[in-house]
């Protein structure tokens, strides 16, 4: 309870005095219930509109998962569909949606390939990592597109002690792997810092059948991460900042189809891997103007590079993606009852193949405004986005919530939202497979919340949801992408954490119902029932914890033809220090 009063104390005191005192983000990124992600700005948790799940520093620690993609698995609502071991490509599906329907943000910065429209959350190395928020529904209006099905937004890591404070982590595990991280936080009432390095290593698994014998080999994997954050204070109400996440390293993986020999016409076998490069930087300067004024204006460039070779041929492919991009975002308190969000996003994106595009860059710019109204009985939250695109022209985008708290325990929420996304350079311009006439994909979403704190050490989070997306974007019979007519997406989903004797648990249930509205088939790869369970507790310097988590069969292809079947995981891990020291080592 001392982390939820912290929080409340948080969100109460002048900007002023935080920036001077606390590093307002540096602070809240510590605590449990506070909310970053849902409109750029630091506020309670239950204060916003989203749909949220929040894992900080702490809960990483004591959940002890193995990558973020395994922490996505502990949210409801979310269901990651693995390729194979460590360096494989997830898919990542928030209610329904695909991976690239889901905006995922590093420190504020969006790191998605603008040719796949995957974000490589794979290659992010979660000892790097300070926070995680999950945002589930729509957030278009804050953010633009691409973020239909919700939001990811990592944290990197931050200092928050005056003083120095080293870290290390050693861990080990089958198949030759390891993992092995230090770093370095500190500073002083004027300036904060956070320095980190990782080296993990695995020989891996054989991630497929053989097709060939050069198939049978084990796919290695190498990832080496550095991070480092900075923010001074140069008066009580203005602070600078910065912030660098690099992702360097090598994953094989299997070819089962081998590689078509236009010569031989022939299928030669192969033993590729790919080379890869995730990193992302960004700069701010946040400032209180005054007592009802606060402004903060954001520069970030990110970079999502990947070669592929061969260890059989010369052969090699090259897909470098990058991105600049400025925000600026004004938070304006009216009055007592009264607050407006105003600002303004650019961003451009550019790409360097040695697959020949018609086009290899575009922009985009967009203003936005959302109103908040809090009555003594209810509040309302009213937000408008335009978006102007140099491919595909001007995109509104509406938001509007109502909030009825029946009681100091429990509220109702009522949302509406709609969102976009534009189709990736690959569905409009890869070679034999594209197609140039894709629209953007839009989204229409309704939702009810109810949220309640049943007993001092138990609350009880549901949503009730239904989801249109229109013009969707699959691949059809001919391998070329093309807009679906309509798709609907209706789920519930339900989040109960609760303490009893020390002992901590998490328990999340998801249903979903995904249909190509034209169809009624079933959309591929989405599992109709999801359900995670986690339970831990810490002994003095021990810490003792096991998750479960069960996901339903579901179709590898949209015309429903080629099951999956479902499955469940079942772990267990121990901890041989005490979560938030400043040294430790795994075993698993």
């Amino acid at each position: 309870m001392k982390l939820s009063r912290l929080a409340l104390t948080l969100t109460l005191l002048p900007a002023g005095q935080l920036l001077a005192d606390t590093f307002e983000r540096d602070q809240a990124l510590k605590l449990p219930d506070v909310l970053i992600s849902a409109n750029r700005q630091v506020e309670a948790r239950n204060d916003s509109s989203a749909a949220n799940t929040v894992f900080t520093r702490e809960d990483i620690d004591r959940l002890q998962p193995d990558s973020v993609t395994d922490l996505l698995r502990r949210v409801p609502g979310v269901q990651v569909g693995q390729t194979g071991g460590r360096g494989s490509s997830p898919g990542i599906y928030i209610r329904g949606t695909k991976s690239a329907q889901t905006l995922v943000l590093v420190d504020g910065q969006r790191i998605g390939s603008s040719t796949s429209g995957d974000s490589n959350l794979q290659h992010i190395n979660i000892e790097q990592v300070e926070r995680v928020e999950v945002l589930r529904g729509s957030r278009s209006v804050i953010y633009g597109s691409d973020a239909i099905g919700g939001v990811i937004q990592i944290f990197t890591r931050r200092g928050a002690e005056q003083g120095l404070q080293p870290r290390l982590h050693m861990g080990f595990g089958s198949n030759q792997t390891w993992e092995r991280s230090l770093g370095l936080s500190g500073g002083d009432e004027k300036t904060r810092f956070n320095l980190g390095a990782s080296l993990d290593e695995t020989a891996g698994i054989n991630r497929t059948h053989e097709s060939y014998p050069s198939d049978g080999d084990h796919d290695e994997y190498r990832n080496k991460s550095v991070s480092l954050s900075l923010s001074h204070a140069l008066t009580d109400d203005i602070e600078i900042g910065a912030n660098l996440l690099d992702n360097t390293g090598k994953s094989e993986f299997d070819n089962p189809f081998g590689r078509f020999d236009t010569t031989t016409f022939e299928s030669v076998q192969q033993q590729p891997y790919s080379d890869f490069d995730v990193s992302s930087v960004s700069s701010y300067v946040d400032a209180q103007v005054n007592d009802r004024w606060k402004t903060r204006v954001e520069f970030g460039h990110s970079e999502n590079r990947e070669k592929t070779l061969d260890k059989l041929s010369d052969e090699r492919t090259v897909f470098n993606t990058y991105r600049d991009s400025v925000n600026w975002q004004n938070d304006l308190t009216l009055n007592e009852r009264n607050s407006l969000i105003l600002g303004g996003d650019w961003y451009e994106d550019r790409i360097n193949s040695s697959t020949p595009f018609n086009e290899n860059s575009r922009w985009n710019r967009a203003a936005f405004i959302q109103h908040r109204y809090q009555a003594d009985s209810f509040s309302t939250e009213l937000g408008l986005r335009r978006d102007q695109n140099q491919q595909f022209g001007g995109q509104n985008s509406w938001s509007g919530t109502f909030t009825l708290p029946l009681n100091p325990d429990n509220d109702v929420l009522l949302t509406y939202s709609e969102g976009l996304r534009a189709p990736t350079f690959n569905d409009l311009y890869y070679p034999d497979f594209s197609n140039p006439d894709l629209k953007p994909e839009t989204s229409k979403s309704y939702e009810l919340q109810w949220r309640s704190q049943l007993a001092e050490t138990s609350r009880l989070e549901a949503s009730l949801y239904r989801t249109d997306l229109e013009d969707a974007i699959i691949f059809g019979s001919n391998n070329r992408p093309q807009n679906v007519a309509s798709a609907r997406i209706n789920g519930f989903e339900a989040a109960l954490k609760q303490e009893l004797f020390g002992w901590q648990s998490n328990l999340g249930v998801s249903i979903i119902d995904p249909r190509d509205r034209d169809s009624g088939h079933t959309l591929a790869r989405r599992a109709r029932r999801t359900l995670s369970l986690d339970l831990d507790r810490q002994f003095d310097r021990l810490g003792l914890g096991a998750s479960w988590q069960a996901v339903s069969g579901s179709y590898d292809d949209e015309n429903n033809q080629q099951p999956l079947g479902g499955y469940a995981l079942l772990a267990a891990k121990q901890l041989g220090a005490e979560p938030g020291s400043e040294a430790g080592a795994e075993g698993g």
